[in-house]
């Protein structure tokens, strides 16, 4: 089966004016000036299937918003290949535009000073969709997003969450078979994380929905992507399974433990005697994490339960987040 989307070599550059400092640097930057060339996007290359959530993630400036605007046909690459359901998306913005969502969790696609259904309406419009089709679509996600007490609301008055997921429904309301998120849950608090995550899985489940998603939080990936992508200085460093790079890239476990009372906190030195790493959580709580390939976890739990006082235990996987961090710093993933 053909890939809805294919990336081969994706590059982007851009040109920076290079600004001297000082008084005679102001004055030399009037007649004589340099510029540097910024490769944002370096020879990326992926393919996606219909269907997909693929989580896109990478540090500020790793390059993953402008490959984002490449795709959406933003921006132009420099060199390379894009096609996206069918399109080349900077050549045929027009029609190619149609069939994507985009929500950039900074920006809405909602008119600024009119009540939210009035936005729904003009883009009910503009994607000329049926009012049968825009009925109930509109209901379905006002039911799922708890967004209805929200319709006749000036854009501007909404908070965040609330904006957030108005926007997630409008790029929604033509049912488009790819949608592009651009951190979309950030600055969110736990409730309006859960919902907007919540109905993604609905849209990429009972639709079919492929979904592209960049994010900084890497809970967003967890729960819902099992493949991702990780990009860093416009290169891409990873590109599988979720749980395949755990499983291959995580070197250390984890046991979060619970003392019994103060009592035992004088005596924790003695667990950590043997190299092991204690990480206080509170008063009674510690994570001690460890080498898999230098203590297995039988050994560490004997080690707690034979000198301290426990009141309960867990052996955790090492968190995606140091996982990640170790790739960005080796710049590598084996």
């Amino acid at each position: 089966m053909s890939p809805l989307i294919e990336v081969r070599n994706l590059a982007k550059e851009f040109r920076s004016f290079k600004r001297r400092e000082g008084v005679l640097g102001a004055v030399q930057n009037l007649f004589v000036r340099e510029y540097v060339t910024i490769r944002a996007v370096d020879g990326v290359s992926f393919t996606i299937q219909q269907g997909e959530m693929v989580g896109y993630i990478g540090a500020n400036g790793a390059g993953k918003s402008t490959t984002l605007k490449m795709l959406t046909g933003i921006l132009v690459p420099t060199s390379g290949s894009i096609i996206s359901n069918g399109h080349v998306p900077y050549r045929d913005r027009r029609r190619y535009t149609r069939h994507i969502g985009v929500v950039f969790g900074q920006r809405t696609q909602l008119w600024w000073d009119i009540a939210v259904v009035e936005s729904f309406k003009l883009l009910k419009e503009i994607y000329e969709i049926s009012d049968v089709d825009y009925r109930r679509r509109l209901g379905r996600f006002s039911e799922i997003l708890n967004i209805g007490e929200y319709l006749h609301t000036p854009v501007r008055k909404l908070s965040l969450g609330e904006r957030m997921r108005c926007d997630l429904a409008a790029s929604l309301l033509h049912n488009p078979p790819l949608l592009f998120l651009d951190e979309p849950t950030i600055g969110l608090d736990v409730v309006a994380k859960e919902r907007i995550r919540e109905f993604l899985k609905e849209v990429n489940r009972a639709e079919r929905t492929t979904v592209l998603l960049t994010t900084h939080d890497l809970s967003d990936i967890e729960e819902l992507s099992r493949r991702i992508l990780i990009i860093d200085k416009g290169r891409l460093l990873f590109d599988g399974d979720l749980a395949e790079m755990k499983k291959r890239l995580a070197r250390y476990n984890q046991v979060k433990f619970f003392l019994k009372d103060r009592s035992q906190i004088p005596r924790l030195a003695e667990v950590t005697s043997n190299g092991l790493a204690l990480e206080r959580v509170d008063e009674l709580t510690y994570i001690m994490r460890f080498d898999r390939d230098e203590h297995s976890s039988a050994e560490v739990i004997r080690t707690l339960v034979n000198r301290l006082e426990v009141r309960d235990l867990l052996i955790e996987e090492e968190p995606i987040e140091e996982i990640v961090k170790r790739i960005y710093l080796s710049g590598e993933v084996g």
